[in-house]
């Protein structure tokens, strides 16, 4: 790929040829991240291309992706999620203006469906015959779909705690379920071990160098759709911190390119009970291990694989991580869907929580331009909303008169 200089290590520096590892260090096992010829790209990649490309796909961004050929490209439609300009709820808040970018839109609902479309891809281009990854459902539901009628046999590792939802995606799309007996850092490191036993294109996160590409695409929509600018804060949920860290390598890449001047600062929230990242960065201190807990499966994680990544985003950005509890992040769920119609998981559902409490410490500034990143849809993880709400068993008469007891009806309605 001319456009694509080496994939280097975050750790130890050392430089690989792209068809040399698509995954972690062999010297140091530490991340590898992809350089690319920004003067090349600089000269095929600007603003009156994007204006003038009626492609609104993530795709439209494939100058600034690791991947070269279109026909590997699933055929879905991904990305280009829509960006609410939520005018009243941030006057409820008391900041400026508030964008909720709603990723449950995606294809699987989730934003995980970016990271996936280009580790097929990838697996595609170097023609692997099987795709495996480990997940609570997201990443693996998106690349189940993604690869259902490509000509590559789909793995996943499911651990146990895996929402029903999730796992019916799976089946439905038709990939070979595992279902692990663990937790998810015990899935990762089974389908680590049998990526590297069997030969297996292993898309997880934080292992994958590829994948992380894919999810820099939403920060790239952002600054489109908000007229080539960034917002001052941009709040995202934090598991792995695979989200966290692509995102502001695309506020980055625009950078460079020069398609926006402004660069925002990037917010992670984790829950409570897995807040190794948020951990790590107020005592700043190393990464260490948690025993996660936490409704929200999508972000609940022991160890953060791609957290260094994570950390060097929120020290580059001027940002910073806060935790939110369970109650917190459950509360969240119909008050940001009553506020503003986006139905968010748990892990979605974070970045308001988030949001709310920073407003209340004074972190965001009332002349601040803030978006949150909604990451899955609420309908992956229904059982874990309807622990948010009170739900009616009783019914009534199929009658008027019945309607006029509930006392739904006001004088003036």
């Amino acid at each position: 790929m001319k456009k694509i200089l080496n994939l280097q290590c975050v750790n130890c520096g050392k430089e690989y040829k792209t068809r040399d590892s698509d995954y972690v260090c062999n010297s140091c096992g530490g991340t590898l991240e992809v350089n690319y010829d920004y003067k090349l790209i600089k000269k095929r990649l600007d603003y009156d291309v994007l204006e003038s490309n009626t492609s609104y796909n993530m795709w439209r961004y494939i100058d600034l992706l690791p991947i070269d050929d279109h026909d590997d490209i699933p055929p879905v439609q991904l990305g280009w999620t829509p960006l609410y300009k939520a005018d009243e709820l941030a006057e409820r808040l008391g900041i400026s203006q508030l964008f909720i970018k709603d990723e449950g839109r995606n294809p699987t609902g989730s934003i995980k469906d970016r990271g996936s479309a280009v580790a097929v891809a990838r697996a595609l281009e170097v023609g692997a015959k099987v795709i495996t990854d480990a997940s609570s459902g997201n990443a693996s539901d998106s690349l189940a779909c993604l690869t259902s009628n490509l000509k590559i046999k789909t793995v996943i590792f499911a651990p146990k705690n895996t929402p029903e939802p999730k796992l019916v995606q799976l089946y439905v799309y038709g990939a070979d379920v595992i279902r692990v007996d663990g937790d998810y850092d015990e899935a990762f490191e089974l389908c680590r071990s049998a990526s590297e036993k069997f030969g297996w294109y292993n898309r997880a996160a934080g292992y994958n160098a590829y994948g992380r590409e894919g999810k820099k695409t939403c920060a790239f929509e952002i600054c489109e759709q908000l007229h080539w600018e960034a917002p001052d804060k941009v709040i995202v949920a934090a598991g792995d911190g695979t989200i966290v860290c692509g995102m502001w390598r695309g506020f980055k890449d625009f950078n460079k390119l020069g398609i926006i001047e402004k660069m925002p600062q990037m917010i992670a929230v984790q829950a409570e009970g897995s807040a190794a990242i948020t951990n790590a960065w107020k005592n700043g201190a190393e990464l260490s291990s948690v025993q996660a807990n936490t409704v929200a499966d999508s972000i609940s994680v022991n160890y953060p694989r791609d957290g260094y990544l994570a950390l060097q985003a929120l020290k580059e950005s001027n940002g910073m991580a806060i935790t939110v509890s369970d109650a917190e992040i459950l509360s969240a769920i119909p008050e940001l869907a009553r506020e503003s119609g986006v139905f968010a998981e748990p892990g979605g559902a974070a970045t308001y929580a988030g949001l709310k409490k920073l407003v209340a410490q004074g972190v965001i500034q009332k002349d601040e331009s803030v978006a949150i990143v909604v990451g899955g849809n609420g309908l992956k993880d229904i059982s874990a909303a309807a622990k948010s709400i009170e739900i009616s068993h009783g019914f009534v008469k199929p009658s008027l008169e019945e309607i006029i007891k509930l006392g739904i009806l006001k004088p003036g309605d």
